[in-house]
């Protein structure tokens, strides 16, 4: 069986490596092309490098074919993994810093609230420009395999306005699954869910073991968890005020919704500071930081580290592989994916893009109806969607007007600030990310007039955040390499891309 696989974006170690893997662990996969694209040559090569050597000592003959022309890489691809970061991380420290100085104060900043909003304008942009080199380069069945935040905005532009069939994918589903069964005292493959809503703020409407329903004693059983009690508060009193667990970790569930980070005296009382992603301010800008300094320093000793092993006991969970193998060989695989609603949530918009329960097999991906969602999780649902269809608009059209509303109508922004403290977030946001928005160059124009004028609302510019952490120097990582590589793999998350150029 022999298809091609390209992947963009593939300037991580961790999670392009850990695709392959998946992916190569098929035994039907053996003999397929594959190819590597990004703009950062040297991350290209060490990806390259390494991801070759695992290919190599597990007796497979593909040989990788990488290049920074992203026409070249999609030529004939059948699918596409998308893998971006646009601006890198100088542009993800501008979404925390320049909200932080308007009392936002933001754990990671990729799928909703300020920083959400603004990455999805540089990412929306970019992703069109993909969309049209795959329509012009790839196979006419092409499925784009979307990895990149934020998930839903960027996967409605594709679908609407890039004119691309795609998918949106995410763990959140596997991961809280994973604490269900562990907070009952079961494996994971005893526990049966339906996850509903949308990416980040998908819920566990139904969870039951032999047929028992788990879901009413679900809040009792993570109050005993000696650890989720302490880490997971934000996500207990979701589930206690709406009656369901939701999908997303502590720290990016309460930058999504207005009532855990709006008083900066209060966010010790909602976060717990042993992991970034329980709630450190800016916790995944330090992460991806140290993450690449990391990359860049210890690379050699990666090289000479046991290759992965391609055995289905070291597969992951990461959909994109089982997705392919199920379309290519007919195995049915039940995941949880993004996609244009249209009925499948039936009180959530036709328009927007849903997360929940799908099967892949030859006949393609099915989508089941899933009906309602609970009134009160449909409605934290309907904010965010609200937030997303402007910001996705804004991005596509380059219209800056709807670009604040969406800030206007974010639920933590709007809890924090008043409308003359966001029309000047959004100016100085705009001008700080002018390197990666083309579509607004007239009103970054404007925006720099409005700046220099002098007449500016007060901000708290010395504002460091109710819970941020030094960023560890490559030295002090060194004192624990286990650890710094853990952290560095976590920081594939949402993959590093430097500034764009012209020629991508």
């Amino acid at each position: 069986m022999s298809f091609k696989v390209a992947f963009i974006g593939a300037g991580s170690i961790g999670f392009t490596r850990g695709l392959l893997r998946d992916l190569l662990t098929v035994a039907e996969f053996k003999e397929i092309e594959v190819s590597f694209m990004d703009i950062n040559p040297h991350n290209l090569q060490m990806v390259t490098e390494l991801c070759q050597r695992d290919i190599r000592e597990n007796g497979l003959k593909i040989v990788i074919s990488a290049t920074t022309d992203r026409k070249e890489a999609l030529k004939d691809a059948k699918y596409v993994f998308c893998t971006i970061r646009m601006g890198g991380l100088e542009a993800f420290a501008t979404d925390v810093d320049i909200p932080l100085k308007y009392g936002v104060d933001q754990c990671v900043g990729d799928t909703l609230c300020a920083g959400g909003i603004m990455y999805g304008q540089r990412g929306i942009a970019e992703m069109l420009e993909i969309c049209r080199d795959i329509r012009e380069a790839a196979a006419p069945d092409v499925l784009l395999l979307n990895y990149s935040n934020p998930m839903a905005m960027l996967t409605w532009a594709c679908n609407k306005y890039g004119g691309v069939r795609t998918i949106g994918l995410c763990h959140g589903v596997q991961h809280g699954h994973h604490q269900i069964a562990e907070v009952y005292g079961l494996e994971k493959s005893e526990v049966d869910i339906i996850c509903a809503g949308i990416n980040h703020q998908t819920w566990y409407i139904s969870a039951k073991h032999k047929g028992r329903d788990l879901t009413g004693g679900l809040l009792e059983a993570f109050e005993k968890h000696p650890e989720f009690s302490r880490t997971e508060k934000v996500r207990m009193d979701m589930l206690r005020r709406f009656g369901y667990y939701s999908t997303e970790s502590n720290g990016h569930l309460s930058e999504y919704v207005p009532w855990y980070r709006k008083r900066s005296g209060e966010i010790m009382d909602w976060i717990d500071l042993g992991s970034w992603i329980n709630g450190e301010t800016g916790g995944y800008l330090r992460v991806c930081t140290e993450g690449r300094n990391w990359f860049e320093t210890d690379f050699p000793n990666w090289m000479k580290d046991p290759a992965l092993e391609y055995t289905p006991e070291h597969r992951g969970e990461e959909h994109g592989s089982y997705i392919i193998e199920g379309l290519e060989t007919g195995r049915v695989y039940r995941g949880h994916f993004n996609t244009v609603n249209n009925g499948i949530i039936t009180n959530l918009p036709d328009d927007a893009i849903i997360e929940a329960p799908g099967y892949v097999d030859h006949n393609g991906i099915s989508m089941p109806v899933v009906g309602d969602l609970p009134l009160g999780p449909a409605a934290v649902c309907n904010v965010s969607i609200s937030v997303q269809r402007l910001a996705v608009e804004a991005a596509v059209h380059g219209d800056d007007k709807l670009l604040r509303q969406a800030f206007m109508m974010d639920p933590l922004v709007g809890a924090v600030c008043n409308p003359k403290e966001i029309w000047q977030m959004v100016d100085e946001m705009l001008v700080a990310g002018e390197a990666w928005l083309p579509q607004y160059g007239a009103a970054i124009s404007e925006a720099k007039v409005r700046l220099a004028s002098g007449d500016l609302v007060p901000t708290l510019a010395d504002n460091a955040g109710a819970a941020r952490l030094k960023v560890k120097s490559v030295d002090e990582m060194m004192q624990d390499r286990e650890a710094a590589n853990k952290n560095a793999g976590e920081s594939d998350k949402g993959k590093d891309r430097e500034k764009v150029r012209s020629v991508d």
